[in-house]
């Protein structure tokens, strides 16, 4: 099981305040990809003295030390997810700007043989596609 947001910053020697580990658990449950303004509204429900610029502020601690990822979608807003967690891709709605998860192993063997092709090994990359929900009529 891989450590705890609170357990990394413990590790990485940042101090924990109340409001910082306010703000690293509603993380930790996070199972989205919420955007600052959403994890004030989430953290500040738990503590209302909770301050928007302390979640900017924490959020930017976190990201520094490595163990927030911050992600664009396009859509303005920065938003976050835990940084060790296992590799995946994003499709987002651009409908609603839900963002899916996924992995597709023929995407990740394509991937690696498109890298090979041009010369290279691959060691990471980012894949995030964008679409609108196909209109059932329209898949006839």
């Amino acid at each position: 099981m891989s450590e705890s947001i609170i357990e990394k910053c413990e590790k990485s020697g940042l101090r924990l305040t109340e409001q910082r580990r306010v703000i690293a658990s509603v993380l930790e449950r996070a199972e989205d990809h919420p955007d600052v303004e959403e994890l004030h509204r989430r953290a500040s429900r738990i503590d209302p003295r909770i301050s928007i610029a302390t979640v900017y502020r924490t959020v930017k601690l976190f990201e520094e030390a490595g163990i927030l990822e911050k992600r664009e979608f396009g859509d303005g807003r920065a938003r976050y997810e835990p940084a060790d967690r296992e590799h995946h891709d994003h499709l987002i709605d651009l409908t609603t700007g839900d963002v899916i998860e996924f992995v597709d192993p023929e995407i990740e063997a394509l991937q690696e043989k498109i890298a090979q092709k041009l010369g290279y090994r691959l060691k990471g990359h980012r894949l995030e596609l964008f679409g609108v929900p196909l209109n059932k009529k329209e898949e006839k």
